[in-house]
């Protein structure tokens, strides 16, 4: 596992937290599960039947998982302060309480819910369920964190070892999971969540962010040009002590000789370790490229802007996918703590 990974999960031992998997039948899920369990990572909740979970563990010789947690959703008294919960979060938006005892019963909604009422510190689902409904239950129940009102995508990009990018061969994309096209306030909460996933879970300790565009310094006229000096502006009146600067290019972002060129006087131009994109095409279509040319590791994506840590999984991954992702949500959670 790369020091990067080490650092990580030393903290999430030292700093243990209490970890949902709602897809407790799944079988990369169960897994990672009992990895985690054995490495004393986490304190795993399982939601569903524990007969029905311990009999999948024994077939699939883990015997970890019966030191889980298991949370059973058709408990209807042990889920009946849930349902209220749900039901004063959403009876505003016309939901009854028989049709918040009717939602208690989603795995993906219960866990959000037990994060809610202070029972769990995060969530990993994504193996079975699409996006959208990881995304869905996470946004209801649990809602922006504060000062946000979008989720992004970040992925962490660990770079060959001698790349001279980055911080100790770290980057982080940004987004390149969830906003198709970012106006320029969603753009500037990009940025500003970047800068927390750097210093969270990339151990990027001074992070530099370069807000990326097809102009360097007025180079170029366009409203997308636009769209990006604006979100830079609102970024820092979001937060002041950012390190940011745009637009920018990318050489002009990341090549010291080229930045000093396009944009002298800048002190993000050639040394940016957070790359902010105009548009989810632009950073979807550069982290796969910077993944499949440059020999890169992408890990992620990491959800950013919620007010309680839920990550999604590709529904390709495998167990060391899911174990990785659990270890990143335990940072959020701590971080969220801090």
């Amino acid at each position: 596992m790369e020091p990067l990974f080490e650092k990580l999960k030393s903290n999430a031992i030292a700093k243990r937290q209490r970890i949902i998997l709602p897809e407790s039948l799944e079988e990369r899920t169960l897994t990672a599960a009992n990895r985690v369990i054995a490495d004393g990572i986490a304190d795993i909740i399982l939601i569903g039947d524990r007969e029905q979970i311990i009999a999948k563990a024994q077939e699939m010789n883990l015997p970890n998982i019966s030191k889980a947690l298991v949370v059973n959703p058709n408990d209807a008294e042990a889920m009946e302060p849930y349902a209220q919960l749900f039901y004063e979060l959403r009876k505003a938006k016309g939901v009854t309480i028989d049709d918040a005892r009717a939602k208690v019963k989603d795995p993906l909604y219960l866990g959000c819910l037990l994060i809610k009422h202070g029972d769990a510190d995060g969530q990993v689902a994504g193996a079975m369920n699409t996006t959208g409904n990881v995304l869905r239950a996470a946004f209801q129940v649990l809602k922006t964190a504060p000062g946000i009102s979008s989720v992004s995508g970040a992925f962490i990009m660990l770079l060959p070892e001698g790349s001279p990018y980055g911080e100790n061969g770290v980057m982080v994309f940004a987004d390149c999971a969830v906003l198709p096209d970012p106006d320029a306030a969603q753009l500037a909460q990009i940025a500003v969540c970047a800068d927390q996933t750097a210093r969270a879970l990339g151990g990027i300790t001074d992070p530099k962010i370069a807000m990326l565009s097809f102009s360097t310094k007025g180079s170029a006229k366009h409203e997308n040009v636009d769209k990006v000096v604006e979100a830079t502006r609102l970024a820092r009146e979001m937060n002041p002590n950012l390190k940011i600067d745009g637009e920018l290019q990318a050489d002009a972002a990341i090549v010291p000789s080229v930045g000093a060129s396009k944009a002298p006087g800048s002190d993000i131009a050639g040394h940016a370790n957070v790359l902010v994109f105009p548009d989810l095409g632009v950073g979807n279509i550069a982290y796969k490229l910077v993944q499949r040319i440059a020999g890169a590791k992408a890990v992620g994506p990491v959800l950013q802007g919620l007010a309680a840590p839920v990550n999604d999984l590709s529904r390709g991954c495998n167990d060391d996918d899911i174990y990785r992702t659990i270890i990143l949500t335990c940072n959020q959670a701590i971080n969220k703590q801090a």
